[in-house]
């Protein structure tokens, strides 16, 4: 950690003692709303989403999103919720923060050493593929075959764990000791899987399975994740907010030297608003991020409200505008995230994951997470294969131009869209994968082979 990083947390800090106060209902029910409808009308960006076109094609309404979310973010700023205070930025620290944004990084040792780059819309090198069974919770018996199951695809850049339901048996509490010794056994398991897949030194992200810092601090103890392998998770609760809690992991990362995935969240229905609001929104805090955190990358999602998944129309939209936006306007490298609400083993995990991996990858990210299965309602209901097909998918969008996304995602959609609200349950790891060989069961295979020979009929090439 230079001195430079310091100074520049502690400016930050020091920003959220004496910044302008606000009480969070002012912040969340007024003034973030109000401000971001007030911001779309001044830019003529209101009702511009296209139903008819579910990834954005026109790069210059991307560039004036951009121009927008610059502006949002100057006059916002990021609420502090522990000392209810803004932390402000002007125009010049901002321009200089995305000036010297990190575009480049290599993680993880040996043969499966990656290089993340960052990415423009179209570009001909297909995006890192990190996959997960994102969110999900996990038994203690299964946890290290579900991480191997996926980890065991060559396809497969990078692997982002589970949260563990128990930690020997026991209940994990937030803020007790229980959080923090969950989060070493996270690294230890995680690495266990790795070493059984054969990819010892294949990147990771951590902590996945912390509520708080404490299980953050866990994770990175001698002994557990490495920071030339990992991507520290320090993601904020809400959109441009700056808790001390995340600050604490932001801390915990410089001084061990260890790449940090900033992050932030934007629902569609949210104080954000329509799907315009949530694209401005999460570019804002894309910004902001950048400006505040000393990110190497910016994950970036937008869940509709309605089913809590980014599958829908809307919400692809807004994500490839979103990413667009960014993509070609800063230097940041753009994490995207796949949410899907069907269940494992159906086809309707299969379409929404195309769909939403080719929006993320064709509008410039360089990395994307998959996969999320039925909005992890369900403990243990993953698989390797949506992890695979994922991955898969993301490869294929290499060079892929914009129109041609959005023609294979039109086609799509009417296969899945009117279930979102209404997905299929799915079935659980046990009843998905041989748990003798972690290779799919026929059935499921069969489904994941079909879906693949529609996708080829659309011009979509398996890598």
């Amino acid at each position: 950690m230079t001195n430079s990083m310091v100074s520049k947390l502690l400016e930050v800090m020091d920003r959220t003692l004496i910044g302008p106060p606000i009480s969070r209902k002012e912040w969340e029910y007024k003034l973030v709303p109000r401000t971001t409808m007030r911001v779309l009308k001044d830019h003529g960006l209101e009702r511009t989403f296209d139903p008819n076109n579910p990834i954005n094609t026109d790069l210059s309404l991307a560039d004036e999103f951009w121009e927008a979310g610059f502006s949002l973010a100057v006059e916002l700023g990021m609420f502090c919720p522990e000392t209810e205070r803004i932390v402000k930025f002007t125009e010049e620290e901002i321009e200089e923060a995305l000036k010297n944004a990190v575009s480049e990084v290599s993680l993880g040792k040996g043969k499966d050493r990656i290089t993340i780059k960052a990415r423009v819309p179209e570009d001909q090198s297909p995006p890192i593929a990190a996959m997960s069974a994102l969110g999900l919770s996990v038994s203690e018996e299964l946890y290290v075959p579900i991480c191997q199951s996926i980890a065991q695809y060559r396809v497969v850049d990078m692997l982002l764990g589970a949260c563990l339901d128990r930690l020997h048996g026991r209940e994990v509490r937030s803020r007790t000791p229980y959080e923090t010794l969950a989060g070493f056994y996270e690294a230890k398991l995680v690495k266990e899987a790795l070493h059984r897949a054969g990819r010892p030194r294949m990147p990771v992200f951590g902590v996945e399975g912390a509520p708080t810092e404490y299980g953050f601090f866990g994770g990175f103890l001698p002994g557990g994740f490495e920071p030339e392998c990992t991507l520290a998770i320090c993601l904020i609760p809400e959109p441009i907010a700056l808790p001390h809690r995340i600050l604490h992991r932001v801390a915990v990362a410089l001084i061990t030297g260890t790449s940090i995935e900033a992050g932030h969240m934007t629902t569609i229905g949210g104080y954000f608003g329509p799907p315009e609001g949530a694209a401005l929104g999460a570019i804002a805090a894309h910004i902001l991020q950048a400006a505040s955190m000393q990110p190497t990358v910016i994950e970036s999602t937008i869940l509709d409200g309605r089913y809590f998944g980014n599958c829908g129309r809307e919400a692809l939209w807004a994500t490839s505008v979103a990413n667009q936006a960014k993509s070609r306007n800063s230097r940041s490298m753009v994490l995207g995230i796949t949410s899907q609400v069907a269940g494992p083993g159906t086809d309707m995990i299969l379409y929404e994951t195309a769909c939403i991996s080719l929006a993320e990858a064709v509008s410039g990210a360089a990395i994307v997470i998959g996969t999320r299965p039925a909005a992890c309602k369900y403990p243990n209901y993953c698989s390797g294969l949506e992890n695979k097909f994922c991955a898969e998918i993301l490869k294929a969008s290499a060079g892929m131009k914009l129109s041609d996304a959005n023609y294979v995602v039109k086609e799509l959609l009417p296969k899945y869209e009117r279930r979102l609200r209404d997905p299929p349950k799915g079935r659980s790891f046990k009843e998905l994968t041989n748990l003798v060989t972690l290779k799919p069961v026929p059935d499921w295979l069969a489904i994941y082979e079909r879906v693949w020979k529609e996708l080829e009929e659309l011009g979509v090439s398996k890598p």
